[in-house]
């Protein structure tokens, strides 16, 4: 006879109330927002900088398998199986032959990418696992603004038709660089993928909005929401309420609040 108390199919993440849809998850977690508060501040350098990045990576690849990972019901023997034979557990778990794809895109997602990869490593069929690397940066006009992405360079080790592809990517800015690796693993690759999630520790509503409307079945996650350089009555307003008028980027689109190069600080390339 199964536990019912061992089902487990009814958890949801702890989300931020907001209005972009229902692909845009923004998680509602003091432990990880606190953490990610402090990755931001000017006196937070290495190691510790790229240790946060490891623990908060690690929390939003676990809302991203417990939220979006097909489960399936599996009978698991404990080790009292050798004292009766209730010694079973059984539940609705993590599909372990899950096949995923998580994305490094070079250089910031060199780390994120990487612990997504290890962790799932652990819990899955590590057969089913794979990291492609991508070599992508800003392209930018003399005035400093973001006029695209440029792909230089790719390690892509196979077809992505029915995986989950994970896009690990510290800072959501802009939406140009996600956007050509969307499109690159949507239209230029061996088949269909199941399912394309990108992953931010931060990002903007001019974001959202980019990856929303050019790629409308893309999942997003992220730990928090800057739209710092919005009128003061918008920032008193459920996000999303007066979209148009939410702003998170500088004339440099850089993200305000934010927390300055993520890529710089985690590489210690302060140039």
């Amino acid at each position: 006879m199964s536990d019912i108390g061992h089902l487990l199919d009814d958890w949801k993440i702890s989300e931020l109330q907001h209005k972009y849809g229902p692909n845009v998850h923004i998680m509602n977690n003091p432990y990880y927002g606190t953490l990610l508060a402090k990755i931001c501040s000017a006196q937070t350098r290495q190691p510790t900088f790229n240790r946060l990045i490891r623990k908060l990576y690690e929390g939003l690849c676990q809302a991203v398998i417990n939220n979006e990972f097909p489960k399936s019901i599996r009978r698991i023997r404990t080790r009292m199986a050798a004292t009766t034979e209730r010694a079973v557990v059984q539940g609705a778990f993590v599909d372990p032959n899950t096949q995923i794809v998580s994305v490094d895109l070079a250089r910031a997602g060199i780390l994120p990418s990487m612990v997504c990869f290890d962790m799932l490593n652990e819990l899955m069929n590590p057969e089913n696992v794979r990291q492609d690397h991508i070599i992508m940066q800003r392209q930018t006009d003399s005035a400093g603004q973001v006029t695209g992405a440029e792909m230089s360079g790719s390690k892509v080790g196979g077809p992505v038709k029915g995986r989950i592809v994970l896009l690990p990517d510290p800072m959501g800015a802009t939406g140009s660089s996600m956007c050509n690796a969307i499109r690159y693993y949507s239209e230029r690759l061996d088949g269909e993928p199941a399912q394309i999630i990108a992953m931010h520790l931060i990002i903007t509503p001019e974001y959202i909005r980019q990856l929303t409307t050019t790629f409308p079945n893309t999942k997003i996650y992220a730990i928090r929401l800057d739209r710092g350089l919005s009128p003061d009555d918008v920032l008193q307003m459920t996000p999303g309420e007066n979209w148009e008028a939410e702003k998170g980027l500088n004339a440099v689109q850089y993200i305000v609040p934010g927390g300055g190069g993520f890529g710089e600080l985690m590489n210690n390339a302060l140039v």
